[in-house]
């Protein structure tokens, strides 16, 4: 009996381990990045279809949006119009003073990651544009500083 408690403890440590290695993300010609910041939401509704988080990585800024896989799954129309890195004076400046890094995706394009940015040392979100074939909604991430 305890070698199968132990068995199911060490299993369950295990998967929690693999799980967690599955959350790392890796910007493109980076490798891995550590998000910074508040994650954004594209969505209506109360509905949630896609994903705009910011990260930090490789001495650069990277804006990213992921359009969720029961929405790719299902076949929807959606085109991840952009990306960018959007560069603000402080966390309450009421507009950013500047882009960076600029991405356009294609047509049910399920991740799109920005260029890699020269933006640490300035407060910066991560803003997408999302096309849902109907209507464009926007959504950023939270100002990091």
């Amino acid at each position: 009996m305890r070698r199968t408690s132990l068995a199911a403890v060490v299993a369950l440590l295990l998967g929690l381990v693999t799980a967690n290695n599955a959350l790392a993300e890796s910007a493109p010609g980076c490798g891995p990045v550590t998000q910074i910041g508040s994650t954004g939401y594209i969505g209506d509704n109360g509905q949630r279809w896609a994903s705009v988080k910011q990260f930090k990585g490789c001495g650069k800024n990277w804006a990213y949006i992921y359009t969720w896989a029961s929405v790719h799954g299902a076949g929807a129309p959606y085109t991840p119009e952009m990306i960018i890195i959007e560069k603000w004076a402080s966390t309450s400046a009421r507009e950013p003073f500047g882009h960076a890094g600029q991405k356009s995706g294609k047509y049910r394009q399920q991740e799109l990651w920005s260029s890699g940015t020269d933006t640490l040392s300035v407060c910066t979100s991560a803003y997408a544009e999302w096309n849902s074939g109907a209507m464009t909604y926007r959504a950023r991430s939270s100002i990091r500083c």
